[in-house]
């Protein structure tokens, strides 16, 4: 075994609380040479900085820690160079120019939250739960110059419960993220990983959720709209428009087959707050008023002194 076998030089890019299980295992299994993440962000009224999830666990581990404002910077491709990277992965972080990923010797590796070539974009698990996916995954892949579509050396299964929610799915990968990265750096370091091409016509969309994306459209059938209430909880969040104000929908199921209810009209009895579908109506478990904290609908009602019959919009 050569000296890269037995002492590795692994780089580790990441910010949220996603990539904190793999830098641990990464950190234990081969000790991580440095740690890059985003530099600290003010945050809260108080505008006070704060560092990522990240930053945070590089200096509780004592790992040298970079944060660049640009990637491409060269004053930090020379520190990354002077660090002889021979693996550097990637889990949760910002896209790697090719200065940056070519560093390392035996390759630059990318943990993504979906089953590729299928949701290549920024929110792959939100859009599996959307897309009504009952299945979904982990995908090991090396870096090239677009995005998320380089050559896979690894993947993960993932089963996705019926009632689960884009954040639930989070917490579940964190941890089967952590072990892909281990076992791919594994079969880098050996000579043993076998990078596949992939499979570019059966690539789908995974773009970035935003607020207007995640308005309700009551026109729809009950499943689709419970499943994009599923994988926009917790952000940006599910809405409609209820008495004139936005109203976040956080949890929903199908509703009472008796009632008659027109699509986007609500109606409010002692049962509960149900609101019209293409095909039925959903029954409101769980929402968030505008500038108030989630609730449940039962503790709602108790308080609601409103119509009891409108449309939504």
């Amino acid at each position: 075994m050569g000296d890269v076998m037995d002492t590795p030089s692994i780089i580790f890019m990441g910010s949220p609380d996603f990539a904190v299980p793999a830098l641990r295992a990464l950190h234990e299994t081969f000790g991580l040479t440095a740690i890059v993440s985003v530099p600290d962000k003010p945050s809260g009224r108080g505008q006070i900085l704060q560092s990522s999830a990240v930053s945070k666990e590089a200096i509780s581990l004592g790992i040298p820690l970079l944060t660049p404002e640009r990637l491409n910077a060269p004053e930090f491709i020379e520190q990354l160079s002077a660090l002889r990277p021979d693996i550097i992965v990637v889990i949760a972080f910002r896209i790697l120019p090719k200065e940056v990923y070519s560093l390392a010797k035996l390759g630059a590796f990318n943990v993504h939250g979906s089953l590729l070539p299928k949701y290549r974009g920024a929110a792959p698990i939100q859009w599996a739960i959307i897309n009504g996916e009952t299945e979904t995954g982990l995908t090991a892949f090396l870096l090239n110059e677009t995005v998320d579509t380089g050559n896979i050396i690894g993947q993960t299964r993932i089963h996705i419960p019926e009632d689960m929610t884009s954040g639930e799915l989070f917490t579940t990968l964190m941890n089967p993220a952590a072990e892909l990265a281990v076992s791919t750096c594994k079969d880098l370091l050996s000579g043993n990983a076998i990078a596949l091409p992939q499979h570019h016509e059966l690539a789908t969309p995974a773009p970035k959720l935003f607020r207007q994306t995640c308005k309700i459209d009551w026109n729809k059938p009950s499943k689709s709209i419970v499943n994009l209430i599923r994988g926009a909880n917790p952000k940006p969040g599910a809405w409609t428009v209820f008495n004139g104000k936005p109203l976040k929908i956080l949890k929903a199921c199908s509703g009472n087959p008796s009632l008659l209810i027109e699509p986007s009209s609500f109606m409010i009895n002692e049962q509960g707050f149900f609101i019209g579908t293409s095909d039925g109506n959903l029954s409101l478990l769980y929402i968030q008023e505008e500038g108030k904290a989630a609730m449940n609908v039962t503790d709602f009602l108790r308080g609601y002194r409103g119509f009891k019959e409108g449309v939504c919009s």
